[in-house]
């Protein structure tokens, strides 16, 4: 089975056994996390597609793996002529979970 979840404003393909890199949601290493907005559910071939109107009433079931910062980039703001030039940094946090069953 495959599932389409919603969150952190971003939508995920997922499949039960994958490992996914989310934006950061609260819980501790070892927790089971449930994903309510789950927009669609199919099987691998793309037969018995259910579509919700706007979410499915079928929960995914994850294990939180990891809580994390990703690495840094580095923002560079310049403008030439002015001798204006500012540096900073962002590490941008995330919760990596495991899927362990869809519905």
């Amino acid at each position: 089975m495959i599932a389409v979840i919603a969150t952190g404003g971003k939508q995920y393909l997922v499949k039960p056994g994958e490992t996914v890199k989310i934006e950061k949601i609260a819980g501790d290493k070892g927790q089971t996390v449930e994903f309510d907005k789950v927009l669609l559910v199919a099987e691998e071939d793309g037969s018995k597609v259910q579509v919700g109107t706007p979410n499915l009433s079928i929960p995914v079931t994850g294990e939180i793996l990891e809580q994390g910062r990703a690495d840094k980039i580095e923002i560079v703001h310049y403008k030439a002529k002015v001798r204006y030039k500012k540096r900073s940094g962002h590490r941008q946090p995330f919760t990596k979970v495991k899927i362990v069953k869809i519905g």
